[in-house]
């Protein structure tokens, strides 16, 4: 039996897993993909919100600000891409600069530092390509952006590295009380554990409800998105919001941590939970929104993806977080945003909450610190020098794009919680994220993979079942 088993491997999850790997307790992930950060934490804006959104008084303004603050020092232990940049909520007119004013009221009432509402004036400072049409913004510096699936994996790695256990590709089909304990079953194997924790995501209200009182639905909501190649650098400089409306906060145009330009996302209500398609009306939807932010065209020439992610929006609307009727059964359910900037204040509560029920000791042998990983595009040329000196296989590149090494590549796989597919190594190393979404570097990539987890090459999987790559030999 174990002590704790988190059903869902997104970032909620994996923050999770990684605050309880602190205490001694056997832990266990159950996640229904082939690998982690595979829902809404894959396809989503990646910004660490500030925390003026929410509703004073709710569980998402209290975790939005905790979880908010741990960024920084979160980053440097788990070594996951992560850079503080302001956002701003730009006003086009009187009438939403006194939105603004209330959205900095409101901040400040949640505890967010720092909040300013800026003219004209110093916002050209910020954006000198800002549209002639807006009159000033809500400044908030505390904000940033992240890379949401890096730092989803360098937790679970992290917890793993402490005794924690993944099992992959399992979908939780039921779950029963059992004496002292939780029954889960999967289409793979039962497991039972002391306690249980829901961070299913989208899945959330099912996963409850096959155990608990129903308390919550969860419609899922899709939102689209543009990425823009690199070459758009410097054409905005910080987050920019549009006022918030009751749909939520708009189409947003932000600098990625890889250095390329965010646009999107669109909001439609979904009747399907895992499919995530685009369509030429959001996406249009998308850019003719987005234009109105700039004086000059958005170049929309440079678009390298458009891509879409399902959010879990709760009909509470707000997050369900903590304890349940059912006695070691916890929820982290309906986190939408700002899930990922809430994520490891809501990880540490769960964490926090658990070991006291279950009077779990502190783990004297916990390493908060994950192993660096090499990012040979982040060197200098004197630093290339020098690693490729030592190992020769850093010189190896097999993305072009991102310059990803082959070294990179084999270190990615064979790391706890390690890529075992084509999208797990574009996760954890980038190869695949450029200009060319991998039209080039993918078969080295697959033969990477065969070569090192000891598999046929035709075995090698893209991402689940079904996305298998190569087929038969042809000649």
């Amino acid at each position: 039996m174990e002590d704790v088993i988190i059903i869902g491997g997104g970032v909620i999850g994996c923050m999770t897993l990684r605050y309880l790997s602190r205490y001694k307790l056997s832990l266990r992930l159950i996640e229904s993909h082939n690998d982690l950060a595979s829902g809404a934490t894959m396809a989503n804006s990646a910004i660490i919100h500030a925390g003026y959104d929410p509703e004073p008084g709710t569980a998402k303004a209290y975790f939005n600000v905790r979880g908010c603050g741990m960024y920084p020092a979160l980053a440097k232990e788990l070594d996951f891409l992560y850079r503080p940049l302001p956002s701003l909520v730009v006003a086009f007119s009187e009438e939403q600069m006194a939105t603004a004013e209330a959205l900095r009221t409101r901040g400040e009432e949640n505890g967010v530092e720092k909040l300013e509402v800026i003219g004209r004036e110093r916002l050209l400072e910020l954006e000198p390509n800002i549209s002639d049409e807006a009159v000033g913004a809500l400044y908030a510096p505390t904000a940033g952006i992240v890379e949401p699936w890096g730092a989803a994996i360098a937790a679970a790695e992290n917890a793993c590295d402490n005794g924690a256990k993944l099992s992959l590709g399992e979908k939780v089909i039921g779950m029963e009380k059992a004496g002292d304990g939780i029954l889960v079953h999967t289409d793979k194997a039962d497991y039972k554990a002391r306690a249980v924790v829901n961070a299913a995501g989208v899945w959330s209200d099912k996963i409850n409800d096959m155990l608990a009182p129903h308390i919550f639905d969860i419609t899922p909501r899709l939102g689209q998105y543009y990425l823009l190649d690199r070459r758009t650098s410097g054409l905005v400089n910080n987050t920019l919001f549009a006022c918030p409306t009751k749909e939520g906060k708009g189409v947003l145009l932000s600098p990625s941590v890889h250095e390329k330009l965010m646009i999107g996302p669109d909001a439609k209500a979904m009747p399907d939970r895992d499919l995530t398609p685009t369509d030429s009306a959001g996406l249009a939807f998308v850019k003719e929104n987005a234009a109105r932010f700039l004086k000059c065209p958005l170049p929309m020439n440079l678009n390298i993806r458009t891509y879409a992610g399902i959010r879990p929006t709760p009909s509470n609307g707000d997050f369900t977080v903590g304890r349940t009727p059912v006695e070691g059964f916890y929820n982290a359910a309906g986190i939408e945003s700002p899930g990922l900037a809430s994520s490891p204040a809501i990880g540490l509560e769960l964490a926090e909450m658990i070991a006291r029920d279950l009077g779990a000791e502190k783990n004297e042998d916990f390493n908060p610190f994950r192993r660096k990983q090499i990012r040979l595009n982040r060197l200098s040329e004197e630093e290339k020098k020098e690693l490729i000196a030592r190992e020769p296989g850093y010189a190896s590149i097999v993305c072009k794009c991102e310059k990803v090494s082959e070294k990179e590549i084999v270190d990615c796989i064979h790391r706890n919680a390690g890529a075992t597919t084509v999208k797990g190594v574009k996760k954890r190393v980038g190869a695949g994220l450029g200009r060319c979404q991998a039209g080039f570097c993918q078969p080295v990539v697959v033969n990477i993979l065969a070569r090192e987890l000891g598999i046929p090459k035709d075995q090698v999987l893209y991402d689940d079942p079904g996305s298998e790559i190569l087929l038969e030999k042809t000649k």
